[in-house]
């Protein structure tokens, strides 16, 4: 099999806006996921709402595609009732950190055996382009026509504040790395967070002075930084510009998790 084996290809062509990065980000899980010699009767992908919460629809495994926020919850309980399953969460910045902000914490604190992957693209993408808890300070949307004022939410801050085994951020111009940290997820017992940065050219790109796709891509790329080089940095006291994106593995350890096959 490859990736594209778990392709449902009577549910093509997708719904994602044309230069959507959550299709990158799909390819790099199904790609991690192979890797891992997981069968389809074994493995269950679980969605909120939002653009990135469709992508288990593309996908032929069974699936749930829950209310706005509770992915995590409904993941919570699947696993629990049947530890033998893989269990993979694709959730949005909207989904995860606003409505499902509670879910968020309690499952890392949990550290309950399944990998989130968060397809972040700073915005809400599907209803309307409103600022989420991610858009960058100075971010337009609708609902901050002159700018965001507030900080963005650092989500792998939280993750590894809150207990979770394995964080890590990448974009998606990250290929290579992104499906590196995807699988290390899914090989690492515990609650595994990925995020990962997408480009939204609908209601985020054409906002903010990316006209094209391949601009915000650019950007990601011009303005990512590892987090190893960033604290060298802060060790010879020299100072992170604060547009960069910190990217890299933030923590890896093992934490008793809840969950995990017997």
């Amino acid at each position: 099999m490859s990736e594209e084996d778990w392709l449902r290809q009577d549910r093509l062509p997708h719904i994602f806006c044309a230069g959507c990065g959550n299709g990158t980000v799909i390819n790099c899980t199904l790609s991690a996921v192979e890797q891992m010699g997981w069968k389809r009767q074994e493995t269950v992908f679980v969605s909120g709402i939002g653009c990135s919460s469709r992508a288990p629809g593309y996908i032929s495994t069974d699936s749930l595609h829950t209310t706005h926020g509770r992915a995590l919850a409904f993941a919570t309980g699947i696993k629990l009732a049947n530890p033998q399953l893989n269990i993979v969460v694709f959730t949005g910045d909207g989904d995860l950190a606003a409505i499902g902000g509670n879910h968020f914490i309690h499952a890392c604190r949990r550290n309950i055996d399944l990998t989130v992957v968060c397809l972040n693209n700073m915005i809400y993408g599907m209803t309307g382009g409103q600022g989420s808890p991610t858009t960058p300070m100075g971010g337009l949307s609708t609902t901050t026509p002159y700018g965001s004022g507030e900080p963005a939410f650092d989500l792998c801050g939280l993750a590894t504040a809150a207990g979770a085994n394995y964080v890590a951020r990448w974009t998606s111009y990250h290929v290579r790395e992104l499906t590196r940290a995807i699988l290390t997820g899914l090989e690492n017992p515990g609650f595994s967070f990925v995020e990962s940065l997408v480009q939204c050219p609908t209601n985020y790109g054409r906002r903010n002075r990316f006209k094209q796709v391949a601009d915000q891509i650019e950007y990601f790329k011009s303005h990512t930084i590892l987090v190893e080089k960033a604290a060298r940095m802060r060790e010879k006291g020299e100072m992170i510009p604060p547009d960069m994106i910190l990217a890299g593995e933030f923590v890896r350890r093992n934490r008793p998790a809840l969950g995990v096959r017997p």
